[in-house]
């Protein structure tokens, strides 16, 4: 009785060491260009220029996150094509601040 069990026992041990010793295999993120990279840092740049000056628009913000999560996916069509977004909206959010004053009423 005493042998089958440690034999048992032997027998999980060797079953559950195998098992702990396995990894799951992780897939490579594909890497971004050197264009996307230099088109996302250009577009966080201009995010937080017109942020300072209080003219990020809202699109500009969610283009920049939607940037930023393809660049985590490793997608550099994508973050350039929101990088440019980012930029546009941007530098019109700042050319925003020197239209003029409209007022409404008396």
């Amino acid at each position: 009785m005493s042998k089958v069990l440690l034999a048992l026992t032997s027998a999980a041990l060797i079953a559950l060491s195998g098992c702990a010793t396995q990894q799951a295999a992780t897939p490579a993120k594909p890497a971004l260009s050197a264009e996307a990279k230099a088109a996302l840092t250009a577009a966080e740049a201009a995010a937080k220029d017109a942020n300072a000056k209080f003219a990020l628009w809202t699109t500009a913000e969610a283009a920049l996150k939607a940037a930023k999560a393809a660049a985590e996916k490793g997608d550099s069509d994508t973050v350039i094509k929101q990088s440019k977004i980012v930029q546009d909206h941007t530098k019109k959010g700042i050319a925003q601040l020197d239209y003029p004053l409209m007022k409404v009423g008396d």
